[in-house]
């Protein structure tokens, strides 16, 4: 038997955390059982189902790689195959017309909660006669539950799952208009697609039993289910925007990578001893979908923002910089100016957790700044700065030769002849040719921002010092 999982979203939004999640442990089933994974856009909600959400589904299902080997498929293309499968099953006794109207299904429920009972439907439909059905009439077509015995299954999550039959009730598969719904439809698809394996959120753990049914009453093998808790916020409440549950390529644009995403998400619920770090390639060969947690998962952005920077220190520079050409290009930053960028990010990687941070920190390699970084400037460009900053600049200035060690030699000197320690030279110097107070090492950045740049930024340093002292004053 070939393995197959399938990611079956609904296009009525973004691609969230949950959902990537989901994705991720089917793809990898998949994968490490060397089986076909099936991607299915389920669009029956014609009223909330927009082409931009397919979009950015299909959007984020690229960018994190995990590519789909059979579809996608679309339920709004299946609507003939799904009417000959509601006429089988209305032809073979297993579904009815039922002609309840609405004002009559609303007393229904309400009278059952007076009376402290499970809403649901009454079967007053379910043995009418031929004469009594008027198919010309406003109808809606409804799954025959059995309303005796158990259904039982053993879910790869939660273990043992049973539900009592008389407490399903013979749900709609068919709407008014015809169109169906999202229970049977899944059914037909999991069915025609051979899907063997189903794993979900456990908010769809009360659709599984009648969608077994369902199976049965076709004749059919239901596939294995495991319905995963949900992600909550690191507070112990549902996943909200504010924790992180925004669209999956927001974090593309906050500046994580694709690999650090998915090694933050497999472990989210599922684990292999006390490893952190897993690659694509390790993710496979030891993901287990028994093994995932039956608890829910909470969401840090700090281990976030850890895997990371992990990933943007070890990932070679050529893997890293198609994902970091996607930024340099949204700030319109131009490395035509400037050092080689693959020089720049091992220095920088160490200093930042994300890519959108390493642009705005290389930034002043390539390009001027407005303004200097405000505390940077109150603490480091004062009267006192002005002195070292006049020297170093003249001595700077006659280098003929703009190199590390020359730099650094007359930063040394500066504040040898002033007899001062070489924060006192350095600090200044950093804020006046970066803006802010954290580069590398200083002969590293002067060579980094060129000579004539770092010259005009000491002069633009020491006017700012200047205009200071005369406010003050």
């Amino acid at each position: 038997m070939v393995v197959k999982t399938r990611f079956a979203p609904s296009p009525t939004g973004y691609l969230h955390v949950g959902g990537a999640r989901t994705a991720l442990y089917c793809w990898l089933h998949a994968k490490a059982k060397k089986g076909k994974f099936v991607l299915r856009i389920e669009d029956t909600d014609l009223e909330r189902s927009t082409p931009e959400a397919v979009q950015a589904i299909l959007d984020g299902m690229n960018w994190l790689g995990l590519d789909f080997d059979e579809g996608p498929f679309y339920q709004t293309h299946r609507f003939d195959r799904y009417k000959e499968v509601i006429q089988q099953l209305v032809e073979a006794g297993n579904a009815y017309a039922c002609f309840c109207s609405r004002e009559r299904l609303d007393e229904l429920r309400e009278t059952q909660m007076q009376n402290k009972q499970k809403p649901r439907y009454d079967g007053k439909c379910r043995h009418l006669t031929a004469d009594q059905i008027d198919l010309s009439q406003p109808h809606v077509i409804r799954f025959k539950n059995p309303q005796e015995g158990k259904v039982d299954f053993r879910d790869f999550v939660k273990g043992d799952v049973v539900f009592a039959n008389e407490e399903l009730d013979d749900l709609i598969i068919a709407r008014t208009d015809g169109s169906p719904t999202y229970n049977f439809t899944v059914v037909v698809d999991d069915k025609d697609m051979e899907i063997t394996h189903v794993l979900r959120g456990d908010d769809h753990l009360n659709n599984t039993p009648r969608q077994i049914n369902i199976f049965d009453a076709l004749g059919h093998k239901s596939p294995e289910y495991g319905h995963v808790p949900m992600i909550l916020g690191d507070d112990g409440k549902k996943l909200s925007k504010r924790h992180g549950a925004v669209s999956v390529m927001q974090y593309r644009d906050d500046g994580y990578l694709p690999q650090a995403v998915l090694n933050y998400l497999v472990r989210l619920g599922w684990s292999h001893g006390d490893q952190e770090i897993f690659s694509i390639e390790e993710m496979i060969e030891l993901f287990d979908i028994n093994g995932l947690n039956k608890a829910p998962s909470a969401f840090n952005t700090q281990k976030l923002n850890w895997l990371n920077q992990h990933y943007m220190k070890t990932m070679k520079v050529d893997d890293l910089m198609p994902h970091l050409q996607w930024h340099l290009e949204q700030a319109e930053l131009s490395l035509d100016n400037g050092p080689a960028v693959k020089d720049l990010i091992p220095e920088f990687a160490e200093r930042v957790q994300t890519l959108k941070e390493l642009v705005e920190v290389i930034k002043p390699y390539y390009q001027d700044f407005d303004d200097f970084e405000p505390n940077a400037a109150k603490k480091h460009l004062r009267g006192v700065a002005a002195e070292p900053l006049q020297l170093v600049k003249a001595k700077l200035a006659a280098l003929a030769d703009w190199q590390a060690e020359a730099i650094h030699n007359a930063i040394q000197q500066t504040a040898d002849e002033l007899e001062i320690g070489m924060g006192k030279v350095g600090m200044p110097l950093r804020v006046a040719v970066t803006g802010t107070g954290m580069s590398p090492s200083l002969d590293i950045t002067l060579l980094w921002v060129g000579k004539d740049r770092a010259l005009k930024r000491i002069d633009k340093a020491l006017e700012f010092i200047e205009k200071r002292l005369t406010q003050d004053n």
